[in-house]
């Protein structure tokens, strides 16, 4: 009995076709960290990070949606925006965050 196998190269060519890989250097503990999210939801750490990257909006997505939100609230609520009360707004969050009182908006 004879065994055909393709040459490695050509196994690598139709992988990579499919399959882009990259790979990315990050402490341990950040690894194990990834291994251990990904493992509670039941998926593997490619899908993890591929979620992760999804889910998290670049600066552009979240200027459109500022302006989206922007826009809305000035049609349906009767309220306009002003460029001093996003500055506020951001200020409250910043405050909140960093676990200070704040006074109101």
């Amino acid at each position: 009995m004879t065994t055909s196998l393709d040459p490695p190269e050509t196994v690598y060519r139709r992988y990579t076709v499919v399959m882009a890989d990259t790979t990315v250097k990050v402490d341990p503990a950040v690894r194990d960290r990834l291994m251990v999210l990904a493992r509670e939801r039941g998926t593997t750490m490619r899908d993890l990070i591929a979620e992760l990257a999804g889910a998290t909006p670049t600066k552009e997505e979240l200027r459109k949606r500022y302006e989206e939100t922007k826009a809305y609230c000035e049609t349906h609520f009767g309220v306009t925006l002003t460029d001093e009360d996003h500055d506020r707004a951001e200020q409250v969050w910043q405050e909140l965050e960093a676990g200070r009182p704040v006074d109101s908006l």
